[in-house]
């Protein structure tokens, strides 16, 4: 047989024959394409660790897990400091809650290999204190970190209220005092107080630009003041009223501070019959000469009886929120002394039609662009004049069906190609609008 083979290649030339080669070539070329299909198809685990850190940071945190087992790259790309700057540890009852809670190996490796990697922190917990506990024994054990944000959130209350207020000092301090770079801190409904947020000013004065504690009582102006005193980069504020004073807002407009940009107040009644203090004119004047450019945003979950110190003189609020029913009177008044206002929110007014103080707050508040109103009453004719007056201005015009009330040029068929028109845009009323 293999005489035969030398045979025949003698007879033609001694080499392949001219076909063989064609076949021969092709052979070698559509190995080489199927090679590199193969390459191509096998190349996710050639991905440069750049864009693999990129996927993963999409990943929910147990799909990374599972994708760090697909290979030795992968692993890698997920054990990258990089990838865990970013974090939310998301702690529950499984029983009574419905976050999906990290799991508690996944929580010892990250404190154990990324705690000192760990730059953008969030705690979600629920209303139990067994979550908010475990929270702070985390925050406890960063002892190597050095967080640039940190946010305690309570999806309900009363969470980290329920918690020992040394625990839970001891805990936040161990952050305060490691950090030295924090600029946002968000510790709404927290037991914090002023010798807390002493270390913070102490550690963190040259950094802090967003600093959110509304619903911490154990603060008091004196606190708040050590902060405005100190943080002269701060840019975002946000705070009960009680801790809100004419020296406060004195301090914020002093020529060393730097122009703060957004201030937000939550004005709660505890108790029917609250008393109220009231802020002085000129102390917002000094406020708006050296920020004239900040926004005021105030929260109102008053009585009716408790307005009486509030809207007496002119006052910069540009986003305004009623979130219990509120009178004709303060309305009237919202359109007098509120030039700035920007957006308006009324969640209950009663059975009283607002005409007067709807075309009043038209006249007098010439930069609204927004307004959402719930229970209350307006007639179509007002509204239709309303939004002439305001015209295309107005970006956002929430208004429930229930509100308008017909009369003898409108009914609630037409209405809304009445307002369409003066809006430059379809607009209808709402079911139930979403603020």
């Amino acid at each position: 047989m293999k005489r035969s083979l030398q045979e025949n290649e003698r007879e033609d030339g001694g080499g392949p024959s001219p076909g063989s080669q064609k076949t021969y070539k092709w052979t070698s070329k559509q190995r080489r394409e199927e090679e590199e299909e193969e390459e191509e198809e096998g190349s996710w685990e050639r991905l440069p660790q750049e864009i693999l850190l990129h996927i993963f940071q999409y990943l929910p945190l147990l799909d990374r897990a599972f994708a760090s087992q697909v290979c030795r790259g992968w692993n890698q790309a997920f054990h990258m400091p990089e990838l865990w700057r970013c974090f939310e540890f998301e702690l529950n009852q499984p029983a009574s809650s419905y976050l999906k809670a990290t799991h508690p190996d996944l929580i010892k490796q990250i404190i154990k290999k990324h705690s000192n990697h760990l730059q953008y922190v969030s705690f979600k917990v629920d209303s139990s204190r067994e979550s908010a506990e475990a929270a702070c024994d985390i925050l406890s054990q960063l002892v190597n970190c050095s967080l640039k944000t940190l946010g305690l959130i309570s999806t309900a209350r009363p969470s980290f209220m329920e918690m020992p207020k040394s625990h839970f000092i001891s805990a936040l301090t161990v952050v305060f005092v490691n950090s030295k770079s924090l600029s946002s801190l968000k510790i709404d409904d927290t037991p914090v107080d002023d010798p807390s947020l002493k270390v913070l000013v102490a550690n963190n004065s040259d950094t802090l630009k967003l600093l959110k504690m509304s619903s911490c009582p154990h603060v008091s102006p004196a606190g708040i003041m050590c902060v405005a005193d100190q943080c002269h980069g701060l840019r975002e504020l946000a705070l009960n009223y009680h801790l809100l004073s004419d020296e406060l807002l004195i301090a914020l407009s002093s020529e060393r501070h730097v122009h703060l940009e957004h201030l937000r107040i939550d004005v709660v009644s505890e108790n029917p019959g609250q008393q109220f203090h009231t802020i002085k004119k000129s102390s917002w004047d000094a406020m708006v000469r050296h920020s004239p450019k900040f926004s005021l945003v105030m929260y109102f979950f008053l009585y009716e009886e408790e307005f009486d110190p509030f809207f007496r003189d002119e006052i910069p609020v540009t986003h305004l929120y009623f979130g219990r029913s509120v009178s004709k009177d303060v309305l009237g008044r919202v359109g007098l002394h509120c030039p700035r206002l920007v957006e308006l929110v009324v969640c209950a007014n009663g059975l009283r039609p607002l005409d007067e103080e709807l075309i009043r707050i038209a006249q007098r508040c010439t930069q609204l662009s927004a307004i959402g109103l719930g229970e209350c009453e307006v007639s179509c004719s007002a509204f239709v004049e309303f939004v002439k007056m305001c015209g295309g201005r107005l970006t956002q015009l929430s208004i429930m069906e229930e509100v308008l009330v017909p009369d003898h040029r409108y009914e609630l068929d037409d209405i809304h190609w009445e307002v369409s028109k003066h809006l430059g845009r379809v607009w209808f009323p709402d079911m139930m609008p979403t603020w």
